[in-house]
């Protein structure tokens, strides 16, 4: 069998492609680039695609892709390990899973959801500091109010992650991207 004539041959190119198209590391998720926070990762990728491969302006820039999906996956990280904590380790995909599809539960608990996240950004180190509150994020604290979970989810957040004055958190110590500050996780 040739390489042409081989079904797999282009598979790691394919999962190269999934992987500038899939903005939020979640398979499939047709959802990037409808919030403000995916529109700069997408930029950031459609201007190091532009650039000579392997220049230092192109290697500059695919640090900085890879330094905020590595962040952004280390937020989605502890947001996980909180959930398993509480509980809902079969449910803990489905709750972080936000499409374009995604809905609030109820418009009611939308300024719930928004103290709550603001509490989270404020009074933890759950999120990177300086980055932006992520409408990603208010979908899943709807769910957990939902579930009545949001409060204990809190917490645990707090306990876990606690904010230490005069302590900047950058999620697993990376560093600052070289041409944007840091956007929503």
């Amino acid at each position: 069998m040739t390489r042409s004539d081989n079904p797999y041959s282009s598979f790691g190119a394919t999962l190269a492609r999934d992987d500038e198209k899939n903005l939020w590391s979640v398979p499939h998720d047709v959802s990037h680039t409808e919030a403000d926070d995916d529109r700069i990762l997408y930029n950031l990728i459609v201007v190091r695609n532009q650039q000579a491969k392997d220049s230092e302006e192109w290697q500059k820039l695919n640090y900085d892709i890879y330094t905020l999906r590595q962040i952004r996956r280390e937020v989605r990280n502890r947001w996980k390990r909180i959930l398993e904590d509480l509980g809902f380790q079969k449910e803990v995909d489905s709750l972080l899973s936000v499409t374009k599809l995604s809905t609030i539960s109820d418009s009611r608990n939308t300024r719930e959801a928004r103290e709550i996240l603001l509490r989270l950004a404020e009074e933890t180190n759950i999120f990177p500091t300086g980055w932006e509150l992520s409408e990603r994020y208010l979908f899943v604290v709807d769910r957990l109010i939902a579930l009545d979970a949001a409060e204990e989810f809190f917490k645990v957040a707090s306990q876990t992650y606690p904010k230490k004055p005069g302590v900047p958190c950058q999620a697993d110590g990376q560093k600052g991207l070289h041409y944007l500050p840091f956007p929503s996780p």
